[in-house]
């Protein structure tokens, strides 16, 4: 495992990982009027756009060096892969070192029951130190840590792309985002902790969104959930256990040999009653490796035993292929055993609605390759 990034040239600092007040000394150093700040951020955060040709409310002849002082280019398309109808887009992006990474765009539409949705998948690292076996980013290694606007920027252009209308049934902006990209949110902290209140910032200061919109997920760094627990921001924490015994998640999530099962949970615990939010328990489920139903009898007593007060769901993930995995997904009728075993318990369970999979977009498969 590898919890310090290594040390690589930084990305130019972006507009969006300025605050409020340094955007506006920002644009004073440049010889322009503060003003000017919350012109440009309505540019960036409101209509997603960083070409001065669209800035008509700022002098022509100052444009392109405002672009060029206050907003480098930090994600280069290499390629956009579509499944689902064109309602799922994985992106790979190449930053200014040459590191590559991805994020995925979906679009769930109305249903019954349920509002039409879009939901970003972003990634917080290049890579990902956790070594988890079983996930393609865990096996390519870390190679740095993203910086607050490279998050940003993900998110940014996936408005811009529902703004030009290239997904079908998509209007509006992202209402969703999932922190389950690349990387270990958790390891790149403090960045992550900006990138998301630029998220919650009110336009155009930031992206106007709201923080039950929001989730974070980690394998189980014990002391940044307690850090993120105190943070003031009531978003969704999901905690990837993927076992119920330290035996197993040992070899399944590496960081458990750090903080066991028992001292993971009862971090997610601690989330749920500080926040008042439910935390969600990631569980990919993996054929004859943890989905045995005995496994689900103990997973629901790890879970009840800290109360049954609706302070956690399990979201099961049906394995996801990867190249070269000696693991697949579990089979059906395993996969229905586990959920009756839970709900005999009482616990809250539901089954992710795998998206991307063909374009290897899903759940544990970013990969960041060009192939």
């Amino acid at each position: 495992m590898v919890f310090a990034a290594p040390r690589r040239g930084k990305p130019p600092v972006h507009w969006a990982d300025l605050g409020v007040e340094e955007r506006k000394a920002a644009v004073v150093a440049l010889g322009l009027p503060a003003f000017r700040a919350q012109q440009l951020s309505r540019h960036w955060f409101v209509h997603s756009t960083a070409d001065p040709a669209d800035w008509t409310d700022i002098p022509a002849h100052r444009r392109q060096e405002i672009a060029d002082a206050l907003f480098p280019p930090l994600l280069e398309e290499v390629r956009s892969l579509t499944a689902d109808a064109g309602t799922t887009v994985k992106t790979l992006w190449k930053l200014h070192d040459g590191s590559m990474v991805e994020s995925v765009l979906m679009h769930y539409p109305a249903s019954e029951g349920s509002a039409a949705r879009t939901t970003v998948c972003v990634s917080s690292q290049a890579g990902c130190g956790m070594a988890c076996p079983f996930c393609a980013t865990g096996q390519g290694g870390l190679q740095r840590n993203l910086s607050a606007a490279e998050i940003v920027a993900q998110i940014v252009d996936a408005n811009a792309r529902l703004a030009a209308g290239q997904i079908p049934g998509a209007t509006g902006r992202v209402g969703n985002i999932v922190f389950m990209g690349m990387g270990e949110p958790l390891a790149n902290y403090a960045t992550v902790i900006r990138a998301i209140r630029t998220l919650l910032a009110d336009q155009p200061d930031g992206l106007g969104m709201s923080a039950r919109g929001i989730t974070v997920s980690t394998v189980g760094l014990v002391p940044g959930i307690d850090k993120l627990a105190d943070e003031g921001l009531p978003v969704t924490l999901a905690l990837s256990l993927h076992a119920p015994d330290d035996e197993l998640r040992n070899d399944l999530v590496p960081i458990n040999n750090r903080w066991r099962v028992a001292e993971a949970v009862d971090a997610a615990w601690r989330y749920a009653r500080a926040t008042k939010r439910r935390v969600s328990i990631e569980y990919a489920l993996i054929r004859d490796v943890n989905d045995q139903a005995e496994r689900a009898d103990r997973l629901a007593r790890e879970l009840k035993k800290r109360g049954d007060w609706g302070w956690f769901h399990v979201n099961l993930i049906p394995l996801n292929p990867t190249p070269g995995s000696k693991w697949t997904a579990s089979r059906r009728r395993d996969e229905q055993e586990f959920v009756r075993r839970l709900e005999a318990h009482g616990v809250p369970v539901t089954i992710r609605d795998t998206r991307g999979r063909e374009i290897d977009g899903a759940c544990g498969q970013l990969a960041a390759t060009v192939r």
